[in-house]
């Protein structure tokens, strides 16, 4: 397993690196329509840089990163709410984010499903689920594969219309997709306010 309780030192230092203009532009997009005063999840936030990109856009909003290593907590900037916990059992009442956030951390999660199903219940009725993640087709998308899993982690990389498939399985509707190894989905849970 990757030591991610260790590693929040490197990640603070490198990590902007991977989110290209694009990317940020797309986290914007999806931050957009929430209302004043909303909140946005930032799932396996790591040191909170999806969260941190959403908050120079909209600092009206209320932000909370989680994210099962405290060591990478540590480094989540100022106002961003931190939670220790891990995606599949989320410690928040059904429907309290307007938006979520999951970027480059769907890989580690042990079960996605279950994940999935804690995405669906966090997020308020038409909530926004923004993904940014790699493509296990693409070449660099299948070295990351593989490297990850020889370093023992879980390595679930879906290709772009896989991971389109399990959302809309999960009650959400995509929005938008931009492709490439690296690829980002915004997504809207419909549903009725009353569930």
């Amino acid at each position: 397993m990757i030591p991610f309780n260790h590693l929040g030192w490197l990640f603070n230092r490198f990590g902007n690196a991977v989110y290209p203009r694009t990317v940020i532009e797309a986290i914007y997009g999806a931050v957009r329509p929430v209302q004043s005063g909303g909140s946005v999840l930032d799932l396996g936030a790591g040191t909170g840089i999806a969260a941190a990109h959403a908050y120079r856009y909209r600092r009206d909003l209320r932000y909370v990163a989680v994210d099962p290593a405290e060591g990478m907590l540590r480094y989540v900037p100022d106002p961003i709410e931190t939670v220790c916990a891990g995606a599949e059992a989320l410690p928040f009442a059904s429907a309290s984010f307007d938006a979520l956030l999951l970027c480059e951390a769907l890989h580690h999660f042990n079960d996605p499903d279950a994940a999935f199903i804690e995405i669906a219940r966090v997020l308020k009725a038409d909530g926004v689920l923004f993904i940014y993640e790699f493509d296990p087709s693409t070449l660099p998308g299948r070295l990351l594969s593989r490297s990850e899993k020889l370093l023992g982690e879980p390595g679930h990389f879906y290709p772009s219309e896989m991971l389109v498939n399990t959302l809309e399985t999960h009650g959400f509707n995509i929005t938008a997709q931009q492709t490439g190894w690296r690829y980002t989905l915004t997504a809207s849970l419909k549903r009725s306010a009353e569930k």
